[in-house]
C-alpha cells in the first residue's frame, strides 16, 4: 500500500512539472483535440510558470485520465475561461440593466440589441430606437382608446388634448404623461381666426405634428418635433400612441376660464374634462367668485354630461326626432290625440331638462337648474353673468362605434 501511495505521489509531481513546462505548440494542439472533441475553450493561457501560479491551484494530484500532458493544459485552460466568463457575464448584466433603465424595453430586445452591437450600451440604445420605430409603424393600425387628456391654461385661456394608447397600463407611465402634459402645454399656443368669434375651436392633430417640443424627460429629451415624439414614446412603450384631437378655450370678454378633471392621476391629467368660460358685463366686478361657481359648472358640465346651452341651441332635426319618438310612445297607450299632445309636450320639457345645461338641475344643489344659479351670482357681483361657452371630453369616446362601423362597413363591401 505504501508503495502505491508513493507511485500516485511520483505521479502527482511528475505531471505537476511536465504541464508547468508546456510548450505554446503543445497547449494548442490539446485545444485542438479537445475541439475536435467537443471540449473546445475560447481562452488561451500562456504556459509559463509565473502565468499558470497568478490563474489558478495546481492540484498536488491528477487523475490517471489526465496523464496526458495535452489534456492537462486544457483543464487549466478551460478554468481559466470559467473565472474570465464569470467577471464578463456580471458586465453584461450590468450593461442589460443599465439599458433597460434607459429605455424600458423588454429585457429580450434589450439583451439582443447589446449582442448585435458588441455590447457597446449607445450603439445598442439607438439599434433599440429604430426597431421601435419600426414596431412603431407596424402598430399604428391597431386600436388605442384608452389614454389619457391632458390640461394647459392660463389666466383667459384653456387647452386640452387627447392621447391615446393601447392600455391603461402606458397611461400610467410616467413618459406617456411626461408628453401628454408636454402637447397641451404646445395646444395653448396654438391661435385661431375662429378663436374670438366663438371662444373655442378643435386643434387638428396635423396641425400640432410639425411643431417643436422641448421634451424634458431621462428617456426622450431635447428638442424634437411632436410627431418624432410620439413615434418615440411608441417606440418605448410598444402600443400605439396617437394624438387624437385637441380643442382651446377662451373667454372673449372679461371673465373666467374653468375647468375640471375627473380620474386625475396627477395635476393636469384625467380621462374625463369640463371646461367652462363664463363672462360678466361690469369689467371691475371681482371675479372670485365667478372663479368659485365657474369650477363647480365645470364638475357639472362632467355629471350632467349637457349637450347644449340653451334651448335655442337646439337643431330642430334633433328636436323633431325626439318628437316623433315620444309621439310614438304616447300613442301605443291608447290615448286621446289631445292626450298624447300633452304627454309629448311634458317629455319635451323632461328632455330639455336632460340635455340642455341652463335647464338641468345643479349638481351640488337640485333645488336651484343652473340658470337660477347663475342669476343669483349675478346678483351677488353686482353685473350679469353669463356662459360663453362649455365642452366636454372623455378618453375614448366614439372610438368603439367608429371602430364598429367601420367594421360593417367593410363587411357590405365583402358581401
Amino acid at each position: 500500500m505504501a508503495f502505491r501511495g508513493g507511485a500516485h505521489r511520483s505521479l502527482g509531481s511528475f505531471l505537476y512539472n511536465r504541464l508547468l513546462n508546456t510548450s505554446y505548440s503543445s497547449s494548442s494542439t490539446c485545444t485542438a483535440s479537445a475541439a475536435a472533441n467537443g471540449r473546445g475553450f475560447s481562452t488561451w493561457v500562456s504556459s509559463r510558470r509565473s502565468s499558470f501560479a497568478q490563474t489558478t491551484e495546481i492540484p498536488t494530484s491528477i487523475p490517471l485520465k489526465f496523464a496526458n500532458t495535452q489534456c492537462g493544459s486544457a483543464l487549466f485552460l478551460r478554468r481559466f475561461s470559467v473565472g474570465t466568463s464569470s467577471s464578463s457575464s456580471s458586465d453584461q448584466m450590468s450593461l442589460i440593466k443599465q439599458l433597460r433603465e434607459r429605455t424600458s424595453a423588454p429585457i429580450k430586445d434589450v439583451k439582443a440589441a447589446l449582442i448585435d452591437s458588441n455590447w457597446d450600451i449607445e450603439a445598442a440604445q439607438k439599434e433599440l430606437r429604430r426597431r421601435g420605430k419600426v414596431l412603431a409603424s407596424k402598430k399604428s393600425s391597431r386600436m388605442a382608446a384608452e389614454g389619457l387628456l391632458a390640461l394647459a391654461h392660463n389666466e383667459s385661456k384653456a387647452a386640452v388634448i387627447e392621447l391615446n394608447c393601447e392600455t391603461d397600463f402606458v397611461a400610467r407611465n410616467d413618459i406617456f404623461q411626461h408628453l401628454a402634459l408636454a402637447l397641451a402645454k404646445q395646444a395653448l399656443l396654438v391661435e385661431s381666426s375662429s378663436q374670438l368669434s366663438s371662444g373655442v375651436f378643435h386643434v387638428p392633430s396635423e396641425d400640432l405634428e410639425d411643431l417643436k417640443l422641448n421634451l424634458e424627460h431621462p428617456k426622450v429629451s431635447g428638442e424634437i418635433t411632436v410627431q418624432n415624439a410620439i413615434t418615440e414614446v411608441a417606440a418605448v412603450m410598444g402600443e400605439n400612441v396617437k394624438l387624437r384631437r385637441g380643442i382651446v378655450m377662451s373667454t372673449t370678454s372679461h371673465g373666467v376660464v374653468s375647468t375640471y378633471l375627473h380620474t386625475s392621476p396627477q395635476p393636469g391629467l384625467g380621462r374625463i374634462a369640463g371646461i367652462l368660460s363664463l363672462s360678466v358685463e361690469d369689467k371691475n366686478s371681482q371675479l372670485d367668485a365667478i372663479q368659485r361657481v365657474g369650477s363647480q359648472l365645470a364638475m357639472h358640465v362632467v355629471a350632467a354630461k349637457p349637450l347644449f346651452l340653451t334651448k335655442e341651441l337646439v337643431s330642430s332635426d334633433v328636436l323633431e326626432s325626439e318628437r316623433e319618438i315620444l309621439k310614438s310612445q304616447a300613442e301605443s297607450t291608447g290615448k286621446s290625440q289631445m292626450a298624447i299632445d300633452k304627454i309629448v309636450e311634458g317629455r319635451l320639457r323632461k328632455y330639455y331638462e336632460e340635455v340642455v345645461l341652463m335647464e338641468q338641475k345643479f349638481i351640488m344643489d337640485d333645488t336651484l337648474t343652473v340658470k337660477k344659479l347663475l342669476e343669483n351670482l349675478s346678483t351677488e357681483v353686482g353685473s350679469p353673468v353669463k356662459i360663453e361657452s362649455f365642452f366636454r371630453m372623455e378618453v375614448g369616446e366614439g372610438i368603439q362605434r367608429l371602430e364598429a362601423s367601420s367594421a360593417s362597413e367593410n363587411l357590405a363591401q365583402a358581401i
